[in-house]
């Protein structure tokens, strides 16, 4: 299969894929349109083909080291999650049978076209991260104030919605107040995309609660399908690269608590032996074996663990 250079996003190869046209290569994802009308007119609409890669970033790099599998099992748990939410969502297929190159099957999603709205969604239900920074600063987080004594993994009392605004591949999300979405949006969106976040975060918390796993925060975006005017969820969804998922078992606020993601990744390239210094811009070194077997385990466990399923 030819590769080549993506035209817009990261500079990063990608398949070539009969039919489908290369439009957008990001962190993890690719994105194609379909190269005639055949396929937009056998689904009714227009279409886009999203591509999970086995690519991995950290610290706002993608590095040079892939770990195995990671675009399957982020697709295939994002098309659990679909199946598990009473939400309006993007994906048309997800099979060679309906229409998915059988070279990026299992990893592939044909899903509408969507007008993206610019904000992350993100629901938090424990304190950590970005969150925790804020609020020994300030008492809050996004500006919503939250009680004093709270630590990191502490669970709120209700679930909040900490937007962010969307940045440029490799540059940061930057942490927004809800006033600013309304700004972005209008009211009336910014409501319903507040509304739908929390909706999901409180379905998926309480069955990955069921499986013995917290989940701590999540990340989703939506976007406007022009067919049928519904604001739509778009994207992956509840996966590790965008919720942060802990073992009920060993969870115990006061401490940071080990993640079902890419935990092992940042260690190591913050630890001595890495050599890396990630205030510089020399690129982060590839990953030993090891780190990358530990991390392929990790994804591998939490799409066990959620689905109930054998992932092979």
């Amino acid at each position: 299969m030819a590769e080549q250079e993506g035209p817009r996003g990261l500079d990063t190869p990608h398949t070539e894929l009969p039919g489908w046209k290369h439009v957008y290569s990001g962190k993890v994802r690719d994105l194609y349109v379909p190269a005639s009308d055949a396929i937009n007119d056998q689904f009714g609409q227009e279409c886009v083909l999203v591509v999970a890669s086995d690519r991995i970033s950290a610290y706002d790099h993608v590095l040079s080291s892939e770990i195995p599998d990671k675009g399957r099992i982020l697709t295939q748990l994002s098309l659990w999650w679909f199946d598990q939410l009473d939400v309006e969502h993007h994906v048309l297929a997800s099979t060679v049978e309906d229409g998915v190159p059988a070279a990026v099957e299992g990893r592939a999603m044909i899903c509408k076209k969507l007008e993206m709205f610019p904000v992350e969604c993100i629901a938090r239900g424990y304190l950590t991260g970005s969150g925790l920074v804020e609020y020994r600063q300030s008492g809050t987080v996004c500006e919503i104030p939250l009680p004093e004594g709270l630590v990191d993994g502490s669970r709120l009392e209700q679930a909040i919605f900490t937007p962010s605004a969307k940045a440029e591949v490799g540059e940061h999300d930057e942490n927004i107040t809800y006033d600013a979405v309304v700004s972005i949006v209008g009211d009336d969106i910014a409501a319903r995309l507040s509304e739908l976040t929390l909706s999901i975060y409180t379905k998926a918390e309480e069955i990955a609660r069921e499986r013995g796993i917290i989940l701590a925060d999540t990340k989703v975006e939506f976007g406007y399908d022009v067919v049928n005017g519904a604001i739509t969820l778009g994207d992956e969804v509840l996966t590790p690269d965008s919720s942060r998922f802990w073992d009920a078992a060993t969870y115990e606020p006061g401490k940071a608590q080990p993640s079902y993601d890419k935990q092992f990744v940042r260690d190591w390239l913050t630890s001595a032996e890495s050599g890396w210094d990630k205030a510089s811009d020399t690129p982060p070194p590839a990953l030993p074996a090891d780190i990358v077997e530990r991390t392929r385990a990790r994804y591998v466990e939490a799409y066990e663990k959620l689905t109930g399923r054998t992932f092979s």
